[in-house]
């Protein structure tokens, strides 16, 4: 129980952790001067959390559990994660997840991997192998080395453990349990320290810029060779941060790190819950959901990272990829075997066109058991333009959408009835004319000419740009200025937790860097990394307020 006691003083104290702030030295001539925000912190996402225990300990240890849900913000889980409090029941969740992580790690299946010690006694504590363990463990974790207190309070508890339980492999579980609840594990916070380079001023410690870097990039805890540069100080050179830069961007895990910011943007956690009528869509299975979500993210990543594309032109694409159970919904034929994927391109009469043609965004915005054109213009304006659509108000009557005989066959025809409506038009007439243009796709994303024995006129029309098809409306798309602003916005969002209004320096700076490279999100992704801007913190303007914010990070119900 000694591992619970120091994880509950912890977590109370956990305000603390806020005792040291720190900045770093500007550089980047070419940059606007933005105001710095105070040290923050945030926490891990659910697909953090899981990337770490696969990279610390292997894809066999299986974490299972319930995590606290985050609440998406400014269109973000990832902004969600710095505004967000752990509940009692969270922490219980935490504690019994560490404990099954712990118990995997150390079973007698795995302890001779990650153990680092041979010939050591089941039964008598072994200081030498503990000591090494919990070290090596404990700073790939915490995202540092532990100083020794630290260390020596997790040898401690181990000892006391082991010595109560006759084991030791068991006892050295509950001092890596006690690093696995710590909340500079659980939470990615902004360490500071004085700035050598400013008087009065502050900068990020090494190790929080190396947090920083890695989470943006490979959405994960920061690799040996990069905790090293953080060592070294070689972070808080010009030089050596190109280089950590240049160095985690050659790698193929680049594409991780893209896939977790492109799944955050297109709220693809909502395939968590995605369901179709099993009667209306027979073929719309659950391998089909697994292998939509897949699809999207293997064309982006392909386009962006492999072949360094231009993002506007993957609203205009063809190119993409193709499995044996998404064969069955596109109706194409597919001669890979089951599990494996072939590149795949539409023919040029054909009318999928683009990510928005994608089964993931068509079956995502659209009902059970139909489309949704309403749906499909809200996903566009929301999630690829960055506008602001409001909720229906709570008494509108929806009960006669679905009802071809009064209303019209088409969903065309019954979306009329909310151009009388008030409360409706306001809205609609900016979500609606985008969606309609999507309507040859059912509510799986299956083609189809007609609803209802009608045929489906697929006109549409985006901010005065009309289009006669799906086809038009992809160019729309690609062709709208407020696409890659969008996009820049997202993504600086989604690395920093930071949010600018559009007439931010900050953001004009990056939308021109990001236009004058072509629209190369690998370009804007270094250029963010290696920026003044991403790492620069000020101090804390209350530092009493600034406790007890921290401290109430984590609470209890």
């Amino acid at each position: 129980m000694a591992c619970f006691s120091l994880t509950l003083q912890k977590l109370v104290c956990f305000g603390f952790l806020f005792l040291a702030w720190l900045g770093l030295s500007a550089c980047g001539p070419a940059e606007p001067k933005t105001d710095a925000p105070a040290p923050d912190m945030r926490r891990l996402t659910e697909d953090q959390y899981r990337n770490i225990i696969a990279d610390v300990f292997g894809t066999q240890i299986t974490v299972s559990g319930r995590f606290d849900p985050l609440v998406r913000t400014e269109g973000l889980l990832a902004v969600a994660a710095w505004n967000t409090s752990v509940s009692s029941t969270g922490i219980m969740q935490y504690e019994e997840i560490a404990q099954s992580i712990a118990t995997q790690v150390l079973s007698k299946e795995n302890r001779e991997t990650y153990a680092l010690c041979s010939g050591v006694s089941y039964t008598a504590f072994d200081e030498s192998c503990a000591r090494k363990f919990l070290a090596k463990v404990g700073r790939v974790l915490l995202r540092r080395p532990l100083t020794k207190d630290e260390l020596t309070a997790r040898i401690t508890i181990a000892r006391d453990s082991a010595n109560t339980l006759g084991k030791f492999y068991a006892g050295l579980s509950f001092g890596l349990i006690s690093l696995l609840v710590d909340p500079e594990f659980l939470f990615i916070t902004d360490f500071t320290e004085s700035d050598p380079a400013r008087s009065n001023a502050i900068r990020l410690t090494a190790f929080s810029k190396a947090a920083r870097l890695s989470f943006l990039l490979w959405n994960t805890t920061p690799d040996d060779k990069l905790l090293r540069a953080a060592e070294s100080g070689e972070l808080h050179s010009r030089d050596g941060l190109n280089r950590e830069v240049n160095r985690l961007m050659a790698s193929t895990r680049l594409k991780t790190g893209l896939r977790a910011f492109i799944s955050d943007m297109l709220n693809f956690d909502e395939f968590d819950s995605l369901e179709k009528d099993s009667i209306i869509y027979p073929a719309f299975g659950a391998a089909v959901v697994r292998d939509a979500r897949e699809q999207t993210l293997r064309t982006i990543t392909d386009h962006l990272v492999t072949r360094n594309g231009d993002y506007r032109d993957l609203f205009t694409t063809k190119k993409t990829f193709m499995s044996r159970p998404l064969g069955m919904v596109y109706r194409v034929r597919v001669k890979a075997p089951d599990n494996v994927w072939e590149s795949y391109e539409f023919a040029p009469d054909d009318p999928r066109i683009g990510i928005q043609g994608h089964l993931s965004f068509l079956a995502l915005n659209a009902h059970p058991g139909r489309s949704s054109p309403t749906l499909r213009g809200k996903g566009i304006r929301s999630m690829l333009l960055c506008q602001k659509i409001p909720d229906p108000p709570a008494d509108v009557d929806f009960s006669g959408f679905n009802n071809p005989e009064s209303l019209g066959k088409t969903a065309r025809e019954r979306l009329l009835a909310h151009a009388t409506n008030s409360a409706c038009i306001g809205c609609h007439r900016i979500m609606d004319p985008i969606g309609l243009a999507l309507e040859n796709y059912d509510g799986a994303g299956q083609f189809r000419g007609v609803e209802n024995d009608a045929e489906i006129n697929s006109s549409g029309e985006l901010d005065g740009i009309a289009f006669s098809d799906s086809t038009g409306l992809g160019q729309a798309l690609h062709d709208n200025p407020a696409i890659p602003t969008c996009l820049v916005n997202r993504l600086y969002a989604y690395a920093s937790g930071r949010t600018f209004t559009a007439k931010s320096d900050w953001l004009t700076y990056l939308n021109k860097v990001f236009a004058d490279g072509g629209y190369r999100v690998t370009d804007l992704l270094k250029r963010i990394a290696t920026s003044t801007t991403f790492y620069a913190v000020s101090s804390p303007h209350n530092l009493d307020q600034t406790f007890e914010s921290a401290s109430n990070i984590i609470h209890f119900d």
